[in-house]
């Protein structure tokens, strides 16, 4: 070896030793970095000493498993967290009190960090993002959205409006995101086709970002609903904008939009939404359902199948009441139907978009969609299911090893038992409205427009509820004949064919339909229990049942000679009763007529 070498080597060897005794804590840490695919979330954007500072980490190419924070004086500590999603993935969790000075949080996969922050407690704003709908914002508000409407499968899970949701700081990471206190101060009462453009103009005002709606038709008979060109808002954008102005941009946007908006054709450019592919990976949180007649639902959270229960799709819906509720995919909720009228299914929102042209922005065509970082493809797909394939194929995403024949009559069951227990507080809003304002008689909208009016019988009136109502007894009871005909859906297990297994259902669902049971409120205060055997029974009552100028027992069903009709004190008047019993054939048929 030279002189010079070793020279060298002498010089190094107490460097390597200075370094070795260093302690953990007080390395210094590789750079901070985040990607599109992983990005970590703090709220609020401004953070202060000694108050709450949530964080969110959410992953769009697999699941984190890991969240950690180090203090300003070098202390590491691993972070309880909620868990949502797969895709996205995310991790939430949070400092009760933060104290002054800057923050690293790193997430985790497998023990090696997936991405890194650094956060500053009592100094400049945090980071809100591109300011684009790109990969990283689409993901943050599906993981927001699943968040927001968290809790255990077996809960039933309703609000009387939005307003609740948002100002809960444990369900919306984003409240009081902006310092503002602008979650007291806002009106959240969104019905069934706003439900979707409300809280993505919510999110949009928080982070910055623009946002475009259409003014839409409602379609006929032939043809499904056109839209006109697309109203885009930049207002948002590159500042924190007060609670005035998110009360303009959202009032006009909720003046504007339709139920049409959601039902357009799936292969409309000129649409707020676009189909996408029925698969596990393109159905996000935030996408939205739409069905043929008018109802949308937003997807909240995917349940995965495991070894002792099913797996579920859940979603949100609104109502004309604005009671926001959580519901699961089956037959008797999410209706789908091949018609001329209409373009139902799964959509996702089409977010205006930087076009090329600097500083222009335009919601893209369908062409443009494929590949676009953080949007799912288009797809038109859904155009050529039949409907019972349709939710052939929805069946296997949810519960992709299928499902005994008796653990999916159960489930199906309780779905419907969801659906009339969300009834009873329908027809109970209805009753209160009644009692509030004697002697009061409601219009009743003539033909179709029962169906899709305003006022107080668009909010108290319930025909769209119960004809999807009649359809979900049918579901239920239909079920032996889906084993019948579909029986690669069901895991047959010891029963030695699908005919034996259909026979065992139908035991089963005269048995059960004695078992479970629904109460309301009578017109004297007293309550009275239905089972739903009696509910089946009294189908021809419920199919005029939707009139709240007519006495809660009709409502649920009661005719003259039922144990529970001698309360009832008021009837619609007779004109309208002849016409409920024009429309009767719909209900029946469980079609919705023409426009």
């Amino acid at each position: 070896m030279s002189t010079r070498n070793l020279s060298s080597l002498l010089l190094v060897i107490p460097l390597l030793a200075l370094v070795m005794i260093v302690p953990d804590g007080a390395r210094a840490a590789p750079a901070c970095a985040q990607r599109d695919t992983v990005r970590i979330w703090t709220a609020p954007l401004v953070a202060r000493p000694g108050e709450p500072l949530e964080i969110l980490a959410v992953a769009t190419d697999g699941e984190p498993t890991e969240l950690s924070v180090t203090d300003p004086a070098g202390r590491r500590t691993n972070l309880p967290v909620v868990k949502g999603g797969g895709p996205p993935w995310s991790l939430r969790g949070g400092l009760s009190a933060a104290a002054r000075g800057s923050y690293r949080i790193e997430v985790k996969r497998e023990g090696q960090v997936a991405a890194c922050s650094e956060v500053q407690v009592g100094g400049g704003a945090g980071n809100r993002g591109s300011g684009e709908w790109d990969l990283a914002s689409q993901a943050l508000f599906a993981a927001w959205v699943e968040h927001l409407f968290d809790a255990p499968v077996e809960q039933s899970l309703s609000f009387p409006s939005l307003a609740p949701v948002l100002r809960d700081p444990k369900r919306n990471f984003l409240h009081d995101y902006l310092r503002q206190g602008e979650d007291q101060r806002i009106a959240a009462e969104p019905d069934c086709a706003d439900l979707s453009f409300f809280l993505r103009a919510y999110f949009a005002w928080k982070l910055g970002l623009p946002i475009s709606w259409r003014a839409c038709d409602r379609g006929s008979s032939n043809r499904p609903p056109r839209c006109d060109q697309s109203e885009i808002d930049r207002s948002f954008i590159g500042t924190t904008a007060s609670v005035d102005t998110f009360h303009r941009v959202s009032r006009r946007i909720m003046d504007r939009v339709t139920s049409g908006g959601g039902r357009t054709a799936l292969s409309d450019n000129a649409s707020d939404f676009y189909p996408v592919p029925l698969e596990r990976s393109a159905l996000w949180p935030g996408t939205v359902y739409a069905d043929p007649y008018g109802h949308t639902l937003m997807i909240v959270k995917w349940v995965p199948q495991s070894g002792d229960r099913g797996g579920l799709l859940l979603a949100v819906d609104a109502q004309p009441d604005n009671s926001v509720a959580r519901k699961r995919f089956w037959e008797g909720t999410f209706l789908f139907a091949n018609t001329p009228s209409a373009g139902p299914g799964f959509k996702a929102y089409r977010p205006p978009l930087a076009d090329g042209a600097k500083g222009s922005l335009a919601p893209p065509a369908n062409s443009a969609l494929s590949g676009r970082a953080g949007l799912p493809a288009y797809s038109n797909e859904q155009e050529k299911f039949a409907p019972d394939d349709f939710y052939a194929r929805m069946e296997r995403l949810i519960n992709p090893r299928g499902l005994d024949p008796e653990t999916a009559y159960e489930a199906t069951l309780s779905a419907l038992m969801e659906q009339l227990e969300t009834r009873v507080q329908s027809v109970a809003n209805g009753e209160k409205y009644m009692r509030s304002q004697p002697g009061t008689v409601i219009a009743m909208p003539k033909g179709p427009a029962i169906f899709e009016t305003v006022g107080p019988w668009e909010d108290y009136a319930t025909p769209s509820r119960d004809m999807r109502l009649l359809i979900a007894l049918k579901v239920l009871e239909g079920l032996p004949a889906r084993i019948r005909n579909h029986p690669e859906l069901y895991v047959l297990r010891w029963w030695t064919s699908p005919e034996a297994a259909a026979e065992q259902i139908e035991k089963l669902h005269a048995q059960r339909i004695r078992e479970r049971f629904v109460t309301y409120t009578r017109s004297d205060g007293s309550t009275w229990k239905l089972s739903l055997a009696e509910i089946y029974a009294r189908r021809p009552g419920l199919e005029i049942a939707y009139n709240p100028n007519d006495c809660v027992e009709r409502r649920w069903g009661a005719t003259p000679g039922a144990a529970d009709i001698g309360s009832c004190r008021r009837r619609a008047p007779a004109e309208q009763q002849k016409r409920m019993e024009e429309y009767r054939p719909w209900f029946h048929e469980a079609r919705r007529p023409p426009r």
